[in-house]
């Protein structure tokens, strides 16, 4: 009798065929198919197929291309077409006997092929990428679309602003590429300070399918003549501000060579790199991080003239950039990752900006796999950041005690004179002595280390931090600091030994090139970073737009001011470092090479204050800054070195750290700051235009005497000297008119001042109130809301209403007095602590603005 059989028994199992397009290479076949790829079809896996197919000869190879078969309505697409396509294109196809699998040419090659099949088009270059946005670009490119088109829904001739505050990895330029296609625009200007930018524009431009038919052009690459591009076919030009808006010496006029680029009118303006306010910062404030030679090389001296002539109209007129930029354009886009300044400024508020931040980009990186189970991680590769400072020891720390609130001076530590092989140190024994407590053998730290028990964790010698290491930036003051540093290090002492097996890159000083130029001799020795050691060293060179995967750690060696420049430089070492396809039989394979990356920094009370500062800056309308630093420390922990242990601290430490130095004088500059007040002709111009504000002014002390029209005349002067510099455009100016002009410059600058002064005069007396109340203030509001109006009024002049008024208007800035109420908050909590007291007991603690307040009252 026959057994009953299972549906298995009597029926095959399916095959689990999907049809796959692949191609491989190997550098063991014979000579012929060298550089080649063999381009092939399966139904089953395709190493399985390909192991197959060399029969006894065995050779290792990659698999360069793994791919679907099918088009988009699922129509099967042979290998065959795959190399006839290749042909076409002008690709040889190697054929010996009866092998014609074999064509010259590359992975991209043969992805933009299979593209062009898969989507019935054809592809210019090799525009093979087809990755949609992530959620956060569509997010960017929806809400500035959906602004743009409000704008000119309400007025045809406006020309909107959107920023976005984007860090480094957001993918600014395939984003921007998006929205450029989403409003039609058929001639975009992409202007930056910082031309290293350009590999990134003209990549993601050529590479994507997106973008097929689109024309990139700059002053190296492309149509020498823009202009003789088909008005229909999408324009893409780069350009710095150096190139593009510089006017020639002495008549003011456009450089002959750069007239065309104000002659097409843009669709879209794009500003990278926008992270100072631009063009609102003078030459040295742009380039903070620099040194001066480097200034020189960047920056031409005739274009820093052009930029302090920018910073003076600015000044004057506002904050409109047709008022200097003579293009015309009916958008502009803003991109950066740290743009503080303008953000503190008001410039963007919540309608025309959007956001990412490095906070958000963790957050994201955190909730992927239970938001997307199964899905493959955009965010993987993009490594967390971890900052660690380090008190220095006192035979190190004493030699380089400087300043007003006695902080370890980097720059003064590493300061040096003379360049190339005659530059040395000045502090050279000292240096040495930094060098081997780097690396865990300076001699005082490591017998204390003993004593406690334990071993400090120096970048150069933790087992945990030293693989990291293996290519580091090291960010010195000056080009001769770079040079003494390069010479140290080959020194016998230092190369013979453990500093012996880094290869030292002197990316410092016009020698290194300049811009981009920079780059590729870094990468040259880097090469693919597993058999290689580096140290890069530069003072501002390949700070800003630059990807070099392989640097995993930066050391800070000099004093930074603004968290923009150190945040920037950070960052560079936060680009992902990934293999794809590690083991030769998976392109789509990736292997994590750098989970984490570094931070060091040698002067711990400037770092947390970068840091705090930084931390407020991604949260400009967060009051409470404990929460805006905890929600940073959240992705980015710090870890502080005292001499003794390294722990980690939390948001309140790194702010009473930030605030140590924080000295009595420091506060009261604070509020005699001219960032306090607004006096550009847009905030006039809305003063104007309230009747009740120009009446709430004449109270405040002094303000009458400048006279009932004020704002008017400075306005009327402002567009008298527009109106003479626009015809100096045009033509020479008389000798009158010149006259006239300057005249005018003079009174007009003057009459600003005085107006500028009452009003600092006004805000110094803010201070007063914060003594007069247990309530612990965290913002301006804070201040205002506790207040006893009549008293207000008697110290102020104005009445609580009208100062705020005032301040909607913008006269007063809130950001900037926000900030100085949470560090006068700060101090005033250190300082009662110290002294044993936790309230305002009494309300009589003598402090820094006491004796303005019994002034005040004894006065009124």
């Amino acid at each position: 009798m026959a057994t009953a059989k299972s549906l298995a028994d009597l029926f095959p199992e399916k095959p689990a065929a999907e049809p796959r397009l692949y191609a491989w290479s190997s550098e063991e076949v014979a000579e012929r198919w060298r550089g080649c790829l063999k381009v092939g079809q399966t139904t089953r896996g395709v190493n399985e197929r390909i192991k197959e197919s060399q029969g006894q000869a065995r050779v290792s190879y990659v698999l360069q291309v793994d791919e679907s078969a099918f088009d988009a309505e699922g129509v099967r697409i042979t290998d065959t077409a795959v190399r006839e396509r290749l042909v076409a294109k002008g690709f040889e196809n190697v054929v010996f006997e009866s092998s014609r699998e074999w064509v010259r040419c590359t992975k991209e090659d043969v992805l933009t092929v299979i593209t062009e099949l898969r989507e019935h088009r054809e592809l210019a270059g090799t525009h093979h990428e087809t990755f949609v946005m992530r959620d956060e670009q569509r997010a960017a490119v929806e809400k500035t679309l959906a602004f743009f088109h409000r704008e000119w829904g309400q007025d045809s001739n406006s020309v909107p602003r959107f920023l976005w505050n984007a860090k480094m990895r957001f993918g600014k330029t395939f984003a921007s590429y998006q929205l450029a296609k989403r409003i039609g625009a058929k001639r975009v200007l992409v202007l930056t300070f910082k031309p290293a930018v350009a590999d990134a524009w003209e990549t993601d431009l050529n590479s994507h399918a997106d973008f097929n038919g689109w024309v990139y052009a700059s002053k190296n690459i492309g149509p020498s003549n823009p202009r003789s591009v088909d008005a229909n076919t999408p324009l893409i030009y780069f350009g710095s501000f150096q190139d593009l808006l510089g006017r020639e010496k002495g008549t003011g006029l456009i450089k002959p060579k750069n007239e065309w680029i104000h002659l097409i009118h843009w669709d879209l303006v794009i500003f990278d790199e926008y992270h100072f306010g631009a063009w609102r910062e003078n030459a040295k404030e742009l380039f903070e991080g620099e040194d001066l030679q480097e200034q020189k090389a960047e920056v031409a001296q005739e274009f820093s003239a052009d930029l302090e002539a920018m910073d003076q109209e600015l000044d004057e007129q506002g904050n409109d950039e047709n008022d200097f930029l003579p293009i015309t354009t009916k958008a502009f886009l803003y991109l950066s990752g740290t743009p503080f300044r303008a953000l503190a400024e008001g410039e963007f508020v919540d309608d025309n900006l959007f956001n990412w931040t490095y906070t958000d980009e963790q957050k994201a990186k955190a909730a992927w796999s239970s938001t997307h189970p199964g899905a493959p991680d955009p965010y993987a590769a993009l490594p967390q950041m971890a900052l660690m400072t380090y008190r220095m020891p006192e035979d190190i720390l004493t030699v380089a005690m400087q300043g007003e609130f006695d902080e370890f001076d980097l720059n003064e530590f590493f300061a040096a004179e003379g360049v190339g092989a005659q530059a040395e140190l000045k502090h050279k024994s000292d240096v040495q002595k930094w060098l081997n407590l780097i690396r865990g053998q300076h001699q005082p730290t490591s017998i204390d280390a003993l004593r406690a028990g334990t071993r400090p964790p120096f970048p150069y010698s933790d087992t945990h931090v030293l693989p990291y290491l293996n290519h580091s930036f090291w960010f010195l003051p000056t080009v001769a600091s770079a040079h003494a540093i390069e010479n140290l290090l080959h020194e016998a002492q230092n190369a013979g030994g453990f500093w012996g097996d880094y290869n030292v890159i002197n990316a410092a000083g016009p020698s290194a090139g300049i811009g981009l130029a920079a780059l590729p001799p870094v990468r040259a020795k880097i090469k693919d970073g597993f058999r290689t050691k580096t140290i890069t060293l530069s003072c501002g060179k390949l700070t800003t737009g630059v990807t070099v995967p392989q640097w995993s750690a930066i050391l800070m060696l000099r004093n930074l001011e603004r968290p923009e420049t150190y945040f920037q430089a950070a960052f560079r070492v936060q680009s992902p470092w990934a293999i794809s396809n590690p083991n030769g039989d998976d392109p789509k394979a990736v292997e994590i090479v750098k989970p984490v990356c570094f931070v060091f920094d040698f002067a711990p009370t400037r770092a947390l204050r970068q840091l705090a500062d930084y931390a407020r800056g991604l949260s400009p309308d967060e009051t409470n800054d404990d929460k805006a630093v905890a929600d940073l420390l959240a992705f980015l922990p710090v870890l502080a070195y005292d001499g003794s242990n390294m722990v980690p601290i939390d948001a309140g430490s790194v702010l009473d750290i930030a605030q140590s130095g924080t000295s009595a004088t420091l506060l009261a500059r604070k509020w005699e700051s001219a960032l306090l007040v607004n006096v550009d002709n847009d905030t006039l111009k809305r003063m104007l235009a309230n009747p009740d504000a120009l009446k709430a002014i004449q109270n405040i002390e002094g303000f009458r005497s400048l006279g009932d029209n004020i704002f008017e005349t400075i306005i009327n002067k402002s567009e008298k000297i527009k109106e003479l510099k626009k015809t100096a455009k045009d033509r020479d100016l008389t000798l009158r008119e010149k006259q006239e002009l300057t005249a005018e410059e003079k009174q007009q600058k003057s009459l600003r001042k005085q107006v500028q002064e009452k009003l600092i005069k006004f805000a110094t007396r803010i201070p007063a109130f914060m003594y007069l109340t247990d309530f612990r203030e965290n913002a301006l509001i804070d201040v205002i809301k506790a207040l006893e109006p009549d008293l207000f009024r008697t110290v102020t002049g104005l009445t609580i209403p009208d100062f705020d008024l005032l301040r909607g208007l913008g006269l007063f800035n809130s950001a900037h007095m926000n900030d100085a109420v949470k560090t006068f908050r700060r101090f005033e909590d250190a300082s009662l602590s110290y002294a044993g007291v936790d309230s305002h007991a009494g309300l009589r603690h003598w402090g820094l603005f006491d004796t303005v307040i019994e002034a005040e009252i004894a006065t009124h």
